[in-house]
Order: C-alpha cells, then sequence, then structure tokens
C-alpha cells in the first residue's frame, strides 16, 4: 500500500467523533516565566487542513513512510493527527528539520523498532559524546502535543550494551535546529539513552512531558538522561515528572539562558551543568540559568555542576576527557526539596578523575562563578554522611562568587556537613569539613 492510501486528507470540520484534534496546550509558567515570550502560531500561519495517519498496527510493518508523507501533505499550517488507539511501528530514520508552521497531535502510541543493527547503522549523528538519534526533529513553529506516547523499546537496548559498551544507543527524541516550538502533553517511555537531546535550538517549551522506563532485566537503563541541552538558547522544560536513571535536566555545552522549573525527579543524577570541559581545544559556556521549584527523590545529587580536570581522565571506557576550557557564570539553583539523595549539593572540577592530588596538580581551565544556591530543604542518604555536599574546585583561581544561603538539609544522623575545597567558607551555609568520601 502506497503511503498516501495510509493518509485522510481532510478539513477538520469532516473528522468523525472518533477522530476529534486536541486542543493546543495553554502554557502556564510558575514560577517564572522565560526570558523571551512563549511561542504563539498567528491565525494566518495555520489553516483547517488535517493530515490523519493510519496505522498498520500489526507491530512489525514499518508507518515511517506514510507519517513521513503526512508531515509534508500538512506541513505549512495544517495539522497532523495520530488517532487515539492506535499503534505506530517506525523502522526507518527520518529527517524532519523541514517542519515548519505545523500541530503534531500524538493521542495513540509511537514505538520505534528493536532492529538495533539498523539503527546503529542509520540512525543521526550529533557528533557530541556518541550521541544519534531516531530521528532529527528541527523547523520552526512546531507544536506536538496529544497525551500520547513514544516508546524508544529500550529493553533490548539496555541488554545489548550490557553486552558491548559501544553500542551506539539513539536517543528518543532528538532535536537539531528547532526554533519557536513546544512539546507538551506526552509520555516518554524505555528510551535507549536520552529522552532529549536538544542541540541548535531557540525558544524551545517543554511542558507537561512524563518520562519513565526502568530495565525489567538484570542490565539496568544507563545513561537515559530527561534533557540534554547543547549549543541552544532559551529553553524552557516545566511542570513535568521524571523517573531516570541519569541526570534530570543536564546543561551541556553552551547552553544559555536556560529556565528549568517545577519538576518531580526520582532516581537521577539531579539537575547538573556540564559535564563540560571534556574535549581538548574546546570552549564550552553555560550561563544564565535558573533552576526552581525541584522535587529531587532517590537521586545521586540535587543540584550539580560537574567538570573535567585538565588531565586525562576516565568515567568509563566509553566515556573519557579533560583538558577543555570554558566558563560557568550566572547560575541560580532555588527552592529544591531533597528526599534521599547522596549529595544535595555538588561542585566538582575533577569529574573523571578519582586521584584528587593530580586534579590539584592540573586545574581546570574553565571558570566558576557567580553561581547561587539558596533555599534547600530535606535529608540527604547515607551514602556519604555526615556530609550532605561537595563544594569543591580544583583551584581557587578559577572558582569564585559561589554562595550557599538558607540550605536546611542534614544526614540521617543529623549532620550539616560539607567538603569545601578553595572555596571561602564565609559564604556557604553549611559546616565545611575536609573530610572527603569522593564524587558520584
Amino acid at each position: 500500500m502506497k503511503p498516501s492510501q495510509l493518509i485522510l486528507t481532510l478539513s477538520s470540520a469532516a473528522l468523525t467523533a472518533c477522530q476529534t484534534l486536541s486542543p493546543r496546550p495553554t502554557l502556564r509558567p510558575s514560577p517564572y516565566s522565560p526570558r523571551v515570550p512563549f511561542p504563539s502560531p498567528a491565525a494566518a500561519e495555520r489553516n483547517d487542513k488535517v493530515c490523519v495517519v493510519q496505522a498498520h498496527g500489526d507491530g512489525v510493518t514499518d508507518d515511517s513512510f506514510s507519517i513521513l508523507f503526512a508531515f509534508h501533505e500538512c506541513n505549512d499550517g495544517g495539522h497532523v493527527l495520530f488517532p487515539r488507539g492506535e499503534t505506530y511501528t517506525i523502522g526507518s530514520a527520518m529527517d524532519w528539520t523541514f517542519l515548519r508552521h505545523i500541530d503534531i497531535d500524538i493521542q495513540g502510541r509511537i514505538q520505534f523498532s528493536n532492529d538495533t543493527a539498523y539503527w546503529q547503522a542509520n540512525s543521526f549523528r550529533f557528533g557530541f559524546q556518541n550521541v544519534t538519534s531516531f530521528f532529527k526533529l528541527g523547523g520552526e513553529d512546531v507544536w506536538i502535543y496529544g497525551g500520547g506516547t513514544i516508546d524508544g523499546n529500550g529493553q533490548v537496548w539496555y541488554d545489548t550494551y550490557a553486552a558491548n559498551i559501544y553500542t551506539q544507543r539513539p536517543v528518543l527524541v532528538g532535536i537539531d535546529g528547532l526554533r519557536d516550538s513546544v512539546l507538551s502533553d506526552l509520555s516518554l517511555r524505555f528510551s535507549p539513552q536520552y529522552y532529549h537531546f536538544v542541540a541548535n535550538a531557540s525558544n524551545v517549551v517543554f511542558d507537561n512531558i512524563d518520562i519513565a522506563g526502568a530495565s525489567t532485566s538484570k542490565n539496568s537503563a544507563k545513561n537515559t538522561n530527561g534533557w540534554d541541552t547543547y549549543r541552544s538558547q532559551d529553553v524552557t522544560i516545566m511542570n513535568s515528572v521524571i523517573n531516570n536513571g541519569d541526570d534530570c535536566v543536564s546543561f551541556k555545552p553552551n547552553s544559555t539562558d536556560m529556565l528549568v522549573q517545577s519538576l518531580r525527579c526520582n532516581g537521577s543524577h539531579g539537575i547538573s551543568v556540564g559535564s563540560l570541559g571534556q574535549y581538548v581545544g574546546q570552549f564550552d559556556i553555560v550561563e544564565s540559568v535558573m533552576v526552581s521549584n525541584v522535587s529531587m527523590h532517590n537521586a545521586s545529587d540535587g543540584a550539580r555542576i560537574k567538570v573535567w580536570p585538565n588531565a586525562p581522565s576516565s568515567m568509563s571506557d566509553d566515556l573519557q576527557g579533560g583538558g577543555g576550557s570554558g566558563r560557568v557564570r550566572n547560575i541560580t539553583f532555588e527552592d529544591m526539596a531533597i528526599d534521599n539523595v547522596d549529595y544535595a549539593i555538588e561542585i566538582t572540577q575533577c569529574y573523571g578523575q578519582k586521584n584528587l592530588t593530580l586534579c590539584q596538580q592540573f586545574p581546570s581551565p574553565l571558570t566558576i562563578e557567580d553561581v547561587v544556591f539558596r533555599r534547600f530543604a530535606g535529608k540527604t542518604s547515607k551514602k556519604y554522611q555526615p556530609l550532605i555536599a561537595a563544594f569543591a574546585c580544583s583551584s581557587a583561581k578559577v572558582c569564585g562568587n559561589i554562595h550557599a544561603t538558607d540550605i536546611k538539609v542534614v544526614s540521617p544522623n543529623g549532620k550539616h556537613q560539607a567538603y569545601c575545597l578553595n572555596q571561602n567558607a564565609k559564604n556557604l551555609d553549611v559546616e565545611c569539613t575536609s573530610l572527603y568520601k569522593g564524587f558520584n
């Protein structure tokens, strides 16, 4: 059957009762509004054309060509509908960077095939930390919503990666060059790696996203970050629930003017600036970041800044680096609830380097300044007690103006101590100590 035969193209008035369009989401930021206004499609940029994608529905036959046909058919003003109750199988890599002035209404379920050999050979490569993606989303004025599910079929990838750590695992939602767009009211399940990789994007909003997907075998789901931003500006992430096994949100190199608020993170590695300074010759920037109103549960970290030292280091055989430069500046973490978290706050310029002496002998050239942690409350886990935090800079020359105020966090034994290295202890509302128990 041709792709065009699996598309119903009609006006919105001709939809049947079982083909109701979802209303475009209303965005409600709290406690802050972003620096730039939210995307808002003009009436002239939309028409009443609707493309209804019909699924093969057998869980095997590839629906990619029908989906791509619908996107082209309803691009520049239309509405693409994936009806409730339908399951779509995607078995081919798709480039969606041509999208413009379009609503994509996912009410059903989209699931990627489990052909790991195909995806490793054909997924899109981003050229950063081995990131690849099933599809590449870009364009202008793209709204994706509808209450449906995008499923990465991750279990086969968790097992494959356990057998071979050099497996190229796709991220679930790969973004490249998206601007003035919104993703809202979606459930994301079982990503092989990151759930979102947001590259070269501007003024993109993620709202009411539900993320989950634990492994059902002995092989855990690794590197399942909720969001990684990269070379992007004015990204807002809000009103979402994340159950994963790595960073809840991670600001990778050249992420600026970021707003993250009203999240519930469970099982994660916290909200992280970095890792940065991984690659020699690269100048990484993360600045003007606000993180507010976050609850962090059963995690390794609450708020985290992680920088590679100026010496070759390794987190694992497939994650190594060190020696890059750059700056972290104007970062605020506030109003964070801490529940069974190893470190409520962690700053390290020794990421990937267990030899603290070597880290100080070769301090990072990447500067950290104008950082604020305020209004943290709760209890850490037992892992590092009596420590609740670690503030570790490889040199006082590259760290400055770091403040922690109103930190009402204690360890299980009631202590309020933090490991402090090359810090101004007067600026930190903790009991600084030289007791070192390691980094995450």
